[in-house]
């Protein structure tokens, strides 16, 4: 199959797009997934550029959303959970739980592979039947054998989760907590 991709790029139109952005090299760089030295290079160069960055700048060209839909949001609660799929952040769930506030971003569009489902403002009851949901039941039979496993007091889906990383059997999805 052949694409409309242009088979190089310039120093010039590299620099026109990445302030376009409004990013710095290094933002550019970070998001390209390259190291600043390599953006300096990039936009200083008197050559054809070429590779996977020729790709990268149509896309952005033809939607420049696309670093503020993949941006991670400032924490501005206590507690994050990035609720992922194999190695993919599906959804960013941050909470306070004192406040009893939850916020979500999800970074898909496939329902099944949201943290939340089709529901985006999440309650904070909806949250806590989330995390009970990525632990074992608290009706399962001799749960009080599988808390002392892995060394906790009493069934608290939080702490389960600390320890288990909500991972559940033939089930590639789980938690990575960020306090």
């Amino acid at each position: 199959m052949k694409y409309i991709i242009p088979e190089y790029t310039t120093a010039e139109r590299i620099k026109e797009l990445r302030k376009q952005l409004n990013m710095t090299q290094k933002e550019f760089a970070e998001f390209a997934g390259c190291s600043k030295p390599t953006v300096e290079r990039w936009e200083s160069s008197d050559k054809k550029i070429t590779g996977p960055v020729v790709t990268l700048m149509e896309i952005l060209k033809r939607d420049n959303a696309w670093p503020k839909k993949l941006s991670i949001p400032e924490k501005e609660l206590r507690l994050r959970i990035f609720y992922m799929y194999k190695d993919e952040i599906c959804t960013i769930i941050d909470a306070d739980e004192n406040r009893r506030i939850v916020e979500i971003k999800n970074y898909t569009d496939n329902l099944q592979y949201r943290a939340f489902g089709i529901n985006t403002e999440p309650t904070y009851s909806d949250y806590e039947e989330f995390l009970e949901s990525r632990c074992f039941p608290r009706s399962r039979d001799k749960m009080k054998l599988e808390l002392d496993k892995l060394g906790i007091p009493f069934y608290d889906p939080m702490m389960i989760i600390e320890k288990t990383e909500g991972r559940m059997a033939e089930d590639d999805f789980w938690l990575k907590i960020e306090v």
